[in-house]
């Protein structure tokens, strides 16, 4: 059977690359190996969450995204803004003012992400509402980093992952439908797009891992098109934008997603590595006592993006603005402020449109059963004979991943400098005992007396 062949928007520029390992520590799912002075990423590990691409100190890492210039392909043209974009902007600039601005870079229809999320909102509270087995806490399945995450680390804990779309998703689903049936155009001919705050989603929307088959056409990269709509904010178009409440502003940010299912004893982690810590605990079952947790892997949610222009800190206090201007026009009940906005027709449910998770074992040393059950014993003679301080000097994460590596032929023992110097000083012993046992040789005296010689002669 052929290997799985997998995409991913994060590349590496070799030629920017110094080796620092710097990478191979931050990456979560061990994916990242520094052989002969440069990094290489393992792609059945990659989980496109950016951790390398954000600790790099060389800029060696890039993030593939689409260009405007794909509009061209497309009779109509949709853009769908999330919170996250919003955020970028301080809480006096009118969203009309955003919207105008996407329309003048050439988007022909706008839906708002944040009206999607209220609608999966109520798809969160409703299974909440009526799980009835398995463990707990739920688990949050709407960054798709954290979904690769599960499939790659945690595979025990696909059960506990709520089956909901993400927004994005959904709303992707349900505009290019509508807008196909009001316009009278096939679907081939709109394009979709999503401006992405992290590469995660723009991997997703190229190999999905929760929905069967993407309405997405591509996506932008928020910090390219941020830029591009500081010069074009402006104008008077007509516009006429559905837009979420507060609550499905609030998805933006960490903790949004748990007040807008109305969800009080649950826990909002963000930033990979809190994400990993909570999940260990989980597996382990020591969270039993927590309905639901809403695992992010940027810092500060959506908003602390690697695609992002503005400081999170800065985006978070923006957008938590805009949430407060909100809820004071809108009623104190969340149940019925939302009311007031889920009005669409036929919104899609995430039943009939996600996929089921799977996972996605980490360390599979052979196919065949046998070969694996061998090379697993000899990789733990390997590990045994390491030092077992993970410095990573090898350019492996741990010693536990040289000893993978050299099993599978990608690595030497004397990769390990600490088995290097061992190698090396065994070395220079045997020199030294080795030149007591041969004989000194003394080159033999020169006689300067040809010319004498030939002189008797």
């Amino acid at each position: 059977m052929a290997p799985t062949k997998y995409y991913h928007s994060v590349q590496l520029n070799r030629e920017k690359c110094q080796g620092c390992v710097s990478c191979v520590k931050l990456c979560p799912t061990e994916a990242i190996r520094v052989r002969n002075g440069k990094a290489e990423i393992l792609a059945d590990r990659c989980i496109d969450c950016g951790a390398c691409a954000s600790g790099c100190p060389y800029h060696a890492f890039t993030v593939k995204t689409d260009m405007l210039e794909g509009l061209s392909k497309f009779a109509y043209n949709i853009v769908l803004p999330a919170p996250s974009l919003y955020s970028q902007f301080p809480a006096n600039v009118p969203l009309e003012d955003i919207w105008q601005g996407l329309q003048n870079l050439g988007f022909d229809e706008i839906f708002d992400v944040s009206l999607a999320s209220e609608y999966i909102a109520k798809e969160i509270e409703s299974y909440l509402k009526n799980y009835t087995g398995g463990r707990k806490p739920l688990i949050s399945s709407t960054c798709p980093a954290v979904m690769r995450l599960i499939q790659v680390k945690f595979p025990e804990l696909i059960k506990q992952v709520v089956p909901v779309l993400a927004p994005v998703e959904a709303a992707a689903i349900y505009v290019k439908r509508e807008a196909a049936a009001r316009k009278q155009l096939p679907t081939e001919l709109i394009g979709v797009w999503f401006i992405s705050p992290c590469p995660s989603k723009e991997t997703n929307i190229r190999q999905s891992v929760d929905v069967q088959h993407t309405e997405l056409t591509g996506s932008f990269s928020l910090s390219e098109i941020y830029g591009l709509l500081l010069k074009n904010m402006g104008g008077s178009h007509e516009l006429n934008v559905r837009t979420g409440s507060s609550y499905g502003l609030a998805w933006g940010t960490y903790g949004g997603e748990l007040a807008s299912a109305g969800i009080s004893n649950g826990l909002a982690i963000h930033g990979i590595d809190n994400v990993y810590e909570i999940l260990e605990q989980i597996s382990m079952n020591k969270m039993p006592q927590l309905d639901y947790v809403e695992c992010n892997a940027c810092q500060g949610g959506c908003l602390g993006g690697l695609l992002t222009a503005e400081n999170k800190f800065v985006a978070e206090s923006n957008l938590r603005q805009r949430i407060r201007q909100l809820r004071e026009q809108e009623p104190a009940d969340r149940q019925k402020t939302m009311a007031r906005t889920m009005v669409l027709q036929d919104f899609p449910a995430s039943a009939a449109y996600r996929k089921r998770l799977v996972p996605r074992p980490m360390m599979q040393l052979d196919d065949d059963i046998m070969e694996a059950m061998k090379k697993f014993e000899r990789m733990e003679e390997v590990l045994c004979s390491l030092p077992g301080l993970d410095c990573g000097a090898c350019g492996a994460p741990s010693c536990q991943g040289l000893a993978e590596d050299i099993v599978q032929g990608k690595a030497h023992e004397i990769d390990c400098i600490f088995k290097l110097r061992a190698s090396v000083h065994k070395l220079s012993q045997g020199m030294l005992e080795l030149a007591k046992q041969i004989p000194i040789y003394h080159e033999p005296k020169m006689l300067n007396n040809t010319e004498d010689e030939d002189y008797e002669g």
